[in-house]
């Protein structure tokens, strides 16, 4: 049975050529330290699994050191120049676009294919899984007719994959790692306290306090810990389950979807999200660092508004 077990394989094997061109590129001065990052990163991905909890905080503590102290460096990455890309463009016009659409399709039908489909007995896909499974077979179908369409180099897709993810820099481990916060936070009880400030704060009398206070909380805990997906765990227990879907009856699937939305209103909102907010700033080399969220938090609030108005009617 494939599991999600072959996707953090393939993403770790992902890092790991990032890692080994970092090794070997000699005009990147910090190349040892951005090795060793990238390099621990592959290995959470492809050994986490099987390694104990303590060499795996170990690997996380030390991709913290190496970013933390002196930061990661890019080196020098082979691309295309400005006038290959514009022939490129002229001489293939939208269909450019097809590997892009690719990823969706491919995703879309084999979340709805793959879930039926029994090997010996046995599902061919784990049915928990099977759309993040789909969409690592979109991005690979997406590869392979990028390269039927395009034709470039074998090495193309590892050396502009890493020239993408120097430019990101260490933020592209955060989603993950924050992830992993709110988790930590449920079984540490972080959402029992929550739930008791918010019962305490806000008088619990209407299903509608309950929205409120649950779409808010995601927003705002999303700003705290830059990820809707750290937030979601901590304002569920404490908040959702307990008050919107036992006490007021509200239906579960509706308000797990409009909460999520309500924390990625946070999430433009916050330079926690750096990914999102901080490395655009730098990648346009824009002299405020904080414009991305100026622009965007007017639509966050707006947003927040609809999405507690529209969670108010439809949740219960």
């Amino acid at each position: 049975m494939i599991g999600l077990e072959s996707v953090y394989i393939l993403t770790g094997l992902m890092f790991g050529a990032y890692a080994l061109q970092h090794l070997f590129d000699r005009s990147n001065p910090r190349r040892w330290r951005s090795a060793s990052f990238w390099g621990a990163y592959a290995v959470t991905f492809i050994a986490g699994s099987y390694l104990p909890d303590v060499v795996n905080g170990i690997l996380v503590l030390a991709m913290v050191i190496l970013a933390g102290f002196g930061g990661l460096k890019p080196g020098a990455t082979r691309t295309s120049t400005p006038e290959q890309r514009l022939d490129g463009s002229r001489r293939f016009g939208n269909l450019l676009f097809v590997p892009a659409l690719v990823i969706p399709a491919v995703t879309v039908i084999g979340t709805l294919a793959l879930k039926g489909v029994i090997v010996a007995g046995r599902p061919l896909v784990d049915p928990a899984q099977v759309t993040l499974i789909s969409l690592a077979l979109g991005v690979l179908a997406a590869l392979a007719v990028a390269f039927a369409l395009l034709r470039p180099p074998v090495g193309t897709p590892l050396r502009e994959g890493r020239r993408l993810i120097d430019a990101v820099s260490w933020a592209a481990a955060l989603p993950q790692m924050l992830a992993a916060l709110g988790a930590v936070f449920v079984l540490s009880g972080v959402g029992k306290v929550v739930a008791s400030l918010v019962t305490s704060t806000v008088p619990m009398t209407s299903g509608t306090a309950a929205v409120v206070a649950y779409a808010v909380g995601m927003a705002l805990f999303t700003i705290v810990m830059g990820n809707a997906f750290a937030a979601f765990p901590v304002m569920t227990a404490g908040v959702g389950l307990p008050l919107i879907v036992h006490q007021f009856g509200g239906n579960p699937v509706t308000m797990s979807a409009l909460g999520m939305l309500s924390g990625f209103c946070g999430t433009l909102m916050t330079p926690m999200a750096a990914n999102f907010n901080i490395v655009p700033v730098a990648l346009l080399e824009l002299p405020d660092r904080w414009a991305v969220i100026k622009v965007q938090a007017l639509t966050g609030v707006l947003i927040l508004a609809f999405n507690i108005v529209l969670m108010t009617y439809v949740v219960f």
